[in-house]
């Protein structure tokens, strides 16, 4: 999010994450903001009164879960992605949002994070800007890519979203900051709304997660349109180099089309994707995608699939307010309404791990502000039940998987590793 709104960009209320020393904040009212600047002091003691306002959900019991943390001896500076190191070595790699890629064992009493890769002084930082997304090669084993996704600043001083390479050292798992490749680089009208999320298909290509353009509304109906890579889904072959350092699957929806659409667009009608990840089994691409003021959604995207926005926020008509269908718009598999708590939905993943049977196969998500975490079962492409886990399970700001599948939680505020248990 970023200083003047929320992760999701409304302005109804305050985010935790906005208020740190030296920025501004809005205070909210129904009927107007009002800008202004505070002290560190009352910003602190502001951000701890929200945090406890925004722990506090009426209702909607939960099951028999909860969270416990993973890595006790560890804590992150705002960790916003998590990935396994797919080489044997049972290392998780992390991504700290102003910048900084650690790694570190996947043992219980680990006690070290050692640093990938410090790129601070290029990244562009502060509410939903910064380092956003990290996807591995699917032979890091041999090539040591990693892909990142962050925003900086361009020589118009200008926001940017910029997609990159850099190859690690496998003797030592450390990053030269100079070795830094580009493949994608788009403006960004607004700091909001920058989505960020990278994922490598089964198909070997790299699937890239892109906001609206951020403000309020989706302005430029970005979403929409198909020149645009804003609000999409990208989808481009990194081992190619027909558009430079990267290039187009041959079977983009819109590789070669003659009206000028982006041929790296794979989906679109997007406002904020907030993580995505892949279904080891089935392939499936399933996305969390954060509402304006009414609904969230979860998607399961397919090829040239347009997922309404801004025509349709879930499954309401949002910008014509009624009369909005369109041919072949795609609704979520599951909606949810803002009025039962959830504000920011964070996408998780199909659980394939072995520890929980009872959840395999379900898609495993969690909301930012309601610090829920569900489980929803789906058939055929429908959702059969999504149940509450667990509450008070944290700032949800992304979900991971370690070499066994197991679902770990990043915790925004805590800067914690979490993990699911049993009560």
């Amino acid at each position: 999010m970023n200083r003047l709104t929320n992760k999701n960009g409304q302005q109804d209320f305050l985010s935790i994450r906005n208020i740190v020393p030296g920025q501004y904040i809005w205070l909210l009212s129904p009927v107007t903001p009002v800008l202004i600047q505070l002290p560190a002091a009352l910003k602190m003691m502001f951000h701890l009164l929200l945090i406890l306002f925004l722990n506090y959900v009426p209702g909607h019991p939960a099951g028999g879960w909860g969270v416990e943390e993973a890595f006790p001896k560890l804590t992150f500076s705002y960790p916003v992605d998590l990935t396994y190191v797919p080489d044997g070595s049972r290392q998780l790699m992390i991504l700290e949002q102003p910048g900084v890629v650690r790694i570190f064992s996947n043992r219980y009493d680990t006690d070290t994070a050692r640093t990938v890769l410090d790129i601070r002084s290029r990244v562009s930082y502060g509410g939903e800007a910064g380092l956003l997304g990290l996807a591995l090669h699917p032979e890091f084993r041999e090539n040591g890519f990693i892909f990142l996704n962050y925003t900086r600043k361009d020589d118009v001083d200008s926001l940017e979203t910029v997609v990159v390479r850099y190859q690690v050292d496998l003797a030592d798992y450390t990053a030269d900051p100079d070795s830094e490749t580009l493949l994608l680089r788009f403006y960004q009208p607004y700091d909001n709304h920058n989505g960020g999320s990278l994922q490598f298909g089964k198909d070997g290509f790299l699937y890239i997660g892109v906001g609206d353009g951020g403000a309020w509304g989706d302005p430029f109906d970005n979403g929409q349109n198909k020149k645009s890579l804003l609000g999409k889904i990208l989808r481009i072959d990194v081992d190619a180099t027909s558009k430079g350092n990267y290039g187009i699957p041959a079977d983009n929806p819109f590789a070669g089309d003659p009206a000028g659409a982006a041929e790296e667009i794979f989906a679109y009608g997007l406002r904020n994707p907030w993580r995505m990840s892949v279904d080891i089994e089935t392939g499936a691409l399933w996305v969390g995608d954060v509402g304006q003021n009414k609904r969230e959604e979860i998607d399961v995207v397919v090829k040239g699939g347009n997922y309404g926005w801004r025509l349709k926020e879930s499954i309401d008509c949002y910008k014509p307010n009624k009369n909005c269908e369109v041919p072949d718009l795609i609704d979520p598999i599951l909606d949810l309404p803002q009025d039962k708590g959830e504000h920011s939905v964070t996408g998780g993943f199909v659980y394939r791990g072995k520890k929980w049977p009872e959840l395999y196969g379900k898609y495993i998500f969690g909301d930012y502000v309601s610090r829920r975490i569900f489980a929803l079962t789906f058939k055929n492409g429908k959702a059969v039940k999504n149940e509450i886990l667990t509450e008070n399970a944290g700032n949800i700001s992304s979900f991971g998987v370690d070499e066994n599948q197991e679902i770990l939680i990043c915790d925004y505020a805590s800067g914690k590793i979490l993990m699911l248990k049993k009560k």
